[in-house]
């Protein structure tokens, strides 16, 4: 028996090194969480809160429109069809593709008070989910918010400012 505590003092151990070597060589890392149950150890690593705050903020300062989405969600695919229809370019972040897209999804309800998506962004600022921004296409007021942008928002193109994280369905 005294084997068993043996190597299970050094897993803890080994599991200690590594996450302490994560932690201090990843900045945008949080430190690995170890949780022991009995002789089973866990690690949880991902993006600290401030690391997904810094994210968003960085994502939503650097594009015009920004839509964080989920690919199931009938409202997102609502909001997508909406910029859509204007010829808006515009950036997904697909929650439920992301690694740290739970994360990512608390710190937007912190940001916006809301924990629904989508979550549309327009020019830095919250304007609401699916239905909001339809109601403000539909109002008239959801183009004069993306001319206050800069020019490069304004597309006949429908791959959007994004990146691989953008997700464009004609549905």
């Amino acid at each position: 028996m005294t084997d068993l505590n043996y190597q299970s003092h050094s897993l803890v151990s080994a599991l200690a090194a590594f996450a302490f070597l994560v932690s201090s060589t990843c900045l945008f890392y949080r430190p690995v969480i170890i949780t022991r149950m009995g002789n089973f150890t866990s690690t949880a690593p991902g993006l600290s809160s401030s690391a997904c705050t810094q994210f968003v903020q960085d994502v939503v300062s650097s594009n015009c429109v920004v839509i964080f989405s989920k690919t199931t969600c009938p409202y997102c695919k609502m909001a997508k069809n909406v910029f859509n229809e204007i010829g808006a370019t515009y950036k997904v972040v697909e929650l439920d593709q992301h690694n740290d897209g739970g994360r990512l999804q608390e710190t937007l309800a912190q940001m916006t008070g809301a924990r629904t998506v989508p979550r549309v962004f327009i020019n830095g600022q919250c304007i609401g989910g699916g239905t909001d921004t339809k109601q403000l296409h539909q109002q008239g007021k959801l183009l004069p918010l993306i001319e206050q942008c800069r020019l490069c928002c304004l597309s006949t193109s429908p791959e959007g400012s994004g990146n691989a994280q953008y997700q464009h369905n004609q549905s």
